[in-house]
């Protein structure tokens, strides 16, 4: 993941956190707002001539890892996320504020203004739509070392709270209560449109005695809409359960109060706080697993991205209450270390991905790394499949795709290095992973192919005796002034998977050159990214605002995303594997707020092409394509050239294995629609063609928890004569045509 700095259970299965807003959030204000300015332009459609040449197989079949995912332990892209569990720091851990930069050996600088911490706290109360009057209370508790997120129930005066230490170490939380009734809450929303059942999970200790209340009310509600009690509470650690089943009448959308209170005064050390909703699957928030698994997401790279640049997988094993919690090493907050392996591979398994791991070699060793192969792949009786035994996973995970290190050429990740630096690195991650499991498969971590020239160089020279694979992570875009017309940053994205073509193209000849027998590629982040300068402050010479900037939430990055994927496709076998960023929150994918949970379009987008896994490419003849122009206005392609250019319609065709035609269709143009004409040589078609297609009027169209979907999918038929087949795209659309044999 690009820095920001950097222009260019018993005890559940997975849990929520995450209270400050990642910095790369896919929930841009440009979601649900009015567009500044439509695209200029006539309306008389392009006439475009398709030819597809069944007969003519132009590649090997299109691997299905083509439209992976990538997953992250940033923002809510995990806990909050992909996680069913609700409550936000639920281990009462010790908050850290993010600076948004680095030390100089790449780890975070942390805000240590108290001023400035609480100003943060207040912010995550605001986006987190607490009610007006607790947000300074959210302050105020932080101030009397009440854990991040949590307030006091009754006069500040008379609840005292103060840290202590969990059953295991690390930070749990003393609350100490004059009267009761009194205690802490949380402020939350709840998925009552989907399930009105909860269970909470608290480890709790008191040295009084007496039972703990715990209730969910609607906020500013008197009455309560579920409450529980917990069991008589004693001086020893205790794990305590039960059911909130809030009433019908309760209203859906309401922010609510979760609330722990004492039924008399006294004093009590709480460690963990839980709430599941009783739909979840395995820990997993059950919208984001059908949505993912009728995506047919192949694969998904885990746990980073930055921060795995400094994770240590064993934090993340065994009962949730003995992990430790941890500062979030790439972004701030805390990190419970309550998604690990285990839940990762409950994950993949639940929404029907093969998994593919990304290990820590910034502080991390190869040792460690070996184990972790050893964890996920040993049998039973070795050192640590008897580990994974004995956390309830007898059998082997076989995971078979394996990362060495994220981005270690960036100044932003733990224990950045040189590339020869890397080099040695490599060889060293390489031959003792190979060592735990000689049959997995290996990247190595590339540079850019735009400007990361000397680490590959070094890279191939250095390590291409054990070198077959290598990555990259097109991460483009960078900051652009407010004076840019919005439809030029569009044309630019829509540029640079013919520019990344031939980057890829030069980076296969130059393994090849060296002697690297089938060298592979792979794609382990994708995602556009594209910043207003300065905050987008113009004056009277803007153009471009938040609401025109076209980004991962719009629908540009779906057709991004499909361009992307055709690139890989004529580019096979070399590219092998794609997985965008990200599943959840974090960029495009899917979007989940107030715990509703809709697509970004790119979703759409990856889920059509999907249906392309294990057909055939044949040959494609394209003429009459409207040529597209602009300025160069990307920081991250002003080095190609002061313009870019393009054909305004992309296409790709291939034969599946049930006998039909599949063809991937890209209106990237502006000026107006094309109508296709698509003639199928050599191919026996029926009559009637399944057209599905996702577009809008503006590239910056994007869908919002208000409109979840403004930008959405429509299918049609089209009829088919003689092998031949008329298509009209409007501009900035996507399309999937499915041609079945006669």
């Amino acid at each position: 993941m690009k820095t920001i700095l950097n222009d260019r259970l018993a005890l559940g299965t997975c849990v929520i956190l995450a209270l400050t807003a990642p910095p790369f959030a896919g929930g841009s204000p440009v979601q649900g707002a009015e567009p500044a300015s439509a695209p200029a332009g006539g309306s008389v459609p392009a006439e475009v001539k398709l030819r597809v040449r069944a007969d003519k197989p132009a590649g090997p079949p299109i691997t299905r890892y083509i439209t992976g995912k990538f997953v992250e332990h940033l923002g809510s892209n995990i806990y909050n996320g992909m996680c069913a569990q609700i409550v936000r720091n639920p281990t009462f851990g010790d908050y850290a504020f993010w600076t948004g930069g680095q030390t100089p050996d790449g780890r975070m600088r942390l805000i240590e203004s108290e001023s400035a911490i609480l100003d943060h706290a207040r912010r995550d109360g605001r986006r987190l739509d607490w009610p007006r009057d607790q947000v300074e209370r959210l302050a105020e508790s932080r101030q009397d070392a009440l854990a991040h997120g949590w307030v006091k129930v009754g006069p500040r005066a008379a609840v005292r709270t103060s840290p202590d230490t969990g059953p295991h170490g690390g930070r749990a939380q003393r609350v100490e209560v004059a009267a009761a009734g009194q205690g802490i809450a949380q402020y939350l929303h709840l998925p009552l449109h989907r399930v009105r059942q909860y269970r909470y999970e608290a480890v709790i200790r008191s040295p009084d005695g007496g039972r703990l209340e715990v209730a969910l009310s609607p906020a500013g509600a008197p009455e309560q809409a579920a409450t529980s009690r917990t069991r008589e509470l004693s001086a020893a650690w205790g794990l305590h359960q039960g059911l909130l089943n809030v009433d019908k009448a309760a209203p859906a959308d309401e922010i609510y109060r979760l609330s722990i209170t004492a039924e008399r005064p006294g004093q009590f050390v709480i460690a963990q706080m839980f709430l599941w909703p009783m739909d979840a699957i395995d820990g997993a928030d059950p919208d984001v697993v059908r949505l993912l698994r009728e995506s047919r997401v192949p694969v998904l790279r885990w746990p980073g991205g930055n921060f795995v640049s400094a994770y240590h997988w064993r934090d993340g094993i065994g009962l949730p209450v003995t992990r430790p919690t941890r500062h979030n090493p790439a972004w701030g907050g805390v990190e419970p270390n309550l998604f690990g392996t285990d839940e990762f591979m409950a994950f993949c398994k639940a929404v029907g991905a093969e998994p593919f791991i990304c290990v820590n070699a910034g502080d991390g060793t190869p040792e460690e790394a070996a184990a972790w192969v050893e964890y996920c792949n040993g049998p039973p009786d070795s050192r640590m499949g008897a580990l994974r035994a004995a956390n309830h996973h007898p059998e082997p995970y076989n995971v078979r795709l394996w990362e060495i290190g994220n981005e270690l050429w960036g100044r932003w990740q733990v224990h950045w290095t040189t590339p020869r630096g890397y080099a040695d690195r490599y060889r060293q991650f390489a031959a003792a992973m190979r060592k735990a499991d000689p049959t997995i498969t290996l990247y190595a971590c590339g540079a850019p192919v735009l400007w990361g020239k000397e680490w590959n160089e070094t890279l191939i020279r250095e390590a291409g005796d054990v070198l077959q694979r290598t990555t990259d992570h097109p991460l483009i875009g960078g900051n652009v002034p407010a004076s840019v017309e919005p439809l030029d940053v569009y044309r630019n994205f829509m540029a640079v998977p013919d520019i990344l073509e031939k980057e890829w193209a030069a980076l296969h000849g130059d393994m090849l050159a060296a002697g690297i027998r089938d060298p592979k590629l792979g794609i382990t982040e994708l995602q556009m990214f594209a910043r207003l300068e300065g905050g987008g402050a113009g004056g009277a010479a803007a153009k471009l605002n938040p609401f025109n900037l076209v980004g991962n939430a719009t629908l540009t990055e779906a057709l991004y995303d499909t361009l992307m994927y055709h690139a890989a496709v004529r580019l096979a076998p070399f590219v092998d594997l794609v997985t965008h960023s990200a599943t959840v929150n974090h960029g495009g994918g899917l979007r989940k707020e107030r715990e509703r949970v809709y697509a970004n379009p790119c979703h759409y987008a990856q889920s059509a092409f999907a249906a392309f896994a294990g057909a055939v490419p044949v040959e494609v003849e394209l003429t009459g394509a409207p040529a597209e122009t602009a300025p160069t206005v990307l920081p991250d392609l002003k080095g190609k050239g002061g313009r870019v250019d393009y054909a305004g319609v992309a296409a790709l065709a291939a034969l599946s294995a049930d006998g039909a035609m599949l063809i991937s269709l890209v209106h990237r143009g502006t000026a107006g629609p094309a109508v296709v004409a698509v003639e199928l040589m050599d191919f026996a078609a029926g009559d009637r063609a399944e057209v599905w297609t996702l577009s809008a009027d503006v590239p910056w169209a994007a869908n919002s928890l208000r409109d979840p979907e403004a930008v959405r999918p429509a299918t049609s038929e089209a009829a088919v004569a003689r092998n031949v087949l008329t298509v009209t795209l409007r501009p900035f659309s996507v399309a999937r045509v499915r041609v079945p044999r006669r």
